[in-house]
């Protein structure tokens, strides 16, 4: 069984074929970073039109590394949502015109069980169930994952998601988009302990997350001092070491509440060095094993779109047809059938 699966949730055009023998055959992926720089952030009517002028290329390239033809692909999947709706609009009409053409059926996937599965990619993946900590640009959660399709929501934010946290903070920094990578290179320079942030909810029972105060702690840090880069350093270190001790805290409350001993870590900030490394002292003391995804698969990739895809036809779920795509969709209602509606 084979699959092509396309990525254009927001800024990352990318088309990739995984086998469900094989393996990853090709992972072909275009960044708009340089395009949405001059910006600050992501232009969503500027990341609409460059998804169209790159999927097709990106489709051929894909398959051309793959040597496989068209008609060795069993099924085309995309990207059905969350995300920008104009972006999510242009890959599901793509793929689904795809699919009609060469007569196969078009899976619309959801973002974050694509990210959910990632490190299933890796040569030593996870079995299910397992308790997974998806901290991205636009999500932060813990979710007890029971199998393909059955996820419950442990925790989450309640106001800005990790990522997106890290690249507020990193503006008020003066580091260019994207921030928050700049932000943990940054940190990496300073001194633990010069600023202290608040480790926020840790003081309360629950899973829940918020990090919205985070950011308004380095704007008072930062007030009324001359930024040299010592102190953007320190402030950096203070951010992220909060961001961390609380998102590792997080994770040892639900692995002992959950009873997993599996941790899987999931989107763009799980490349974080310093997370990984937290994370790594939570599962020892714990009894449990982490998992994660290579660094070009924690950010937005086809190959985890493919890889869902995959998975999805082999168990026979297949939503009803059609162009589906939803700016946003909790990732519980994904549910075991594939169904788009909402």
């Amino acid at each position: 069984m084979r699959v092509i699966g396309i990525e254009s949730s927001c800024d990352e055009t990318a088309v990739a074929v995984y086998d469900a023998e094989l393996g990853l055959m090709s992972h072909c992926l275009h960044s708009q970073v340089a395009m949405h720089q001059a910006y600050g952030g992501v232009v969503p009517e500027l990341a609409s039109r460059d998804h169209v002028r790159r999927l097709l290329p990106l489709v051929r390239q894909a398959l051309a590394e793959a040597q496989s033809d068209r008609g060795a692909i069993d099924a085309v999947a995309y990207t059905a949502g969350p995300g920008l709706i104009g972006a999510l609009l242009v890959g599901a009409g793509f793929a689904s015109s795809l699919g009609y053409a060469w007569g196969k059926p078009a899976l619309g996937i959801h973002h974050l069980e694509g990210h959910l599965l990632a490190p299933l990619l890796e040569p030593d993946p996870p079995a299910f169930p397992f308790l997974a900590l998806l901290v991205s640009g636009g999500h932060t959660q813990l979710v007890d994952v029971a199998g393909l399709g059955q996820y419950r929501i442990l925790g989450e934010t309640l106001d800005d998601a990790a990522g997106e946290a890290f690249d507020k903070t990193a503006k008020l920094l003066g580091l260019p988009y994207p921030g928050g990578a700049a932000l943990a290179r940054l940190a990496e320079q300073g001194r633990a302990g010069r600023f202290v942030f608040p480790r926020p909810m840790l003081d309360r029972p629950g899973l829940d997350f918020s990090f919205s105060g985070l950011k308004t702690a380095a704007l008072v840090a930062l007030r009324g001092r001359v930024l040299d880069d010592a102190i953007r350093a320190d402030v950096a270190r203070g951010f992220q070491d909060a961001v961390v001790e609380t998102l590792a805290e997080k994770c040892r409350r639900a692995l002992a509440s959950a009873g997993h001993r599996r941790l899987v870590i999931a989107g763009g900030v799980g490349a974080n060095s310093r997370l990984r490394e937290r994370l790594a002292e939570v599962v020892r003391g714990a009894g449990a094993e982490l998992y994660f995804p290579r660094a070009e698969f924690c950010t937005d990739n086809g190959a985890m779109i493919a890889l869902a895809g995959c998975m999805r036809l082999a168990a026979g779920m297949q939503h009803g047809g059609g162009i589906a795509a939803r700016a946003h969709w909790e990732l519980g209602d994904a549910g075991a059938t594939g169904d788009m509606t909402p």
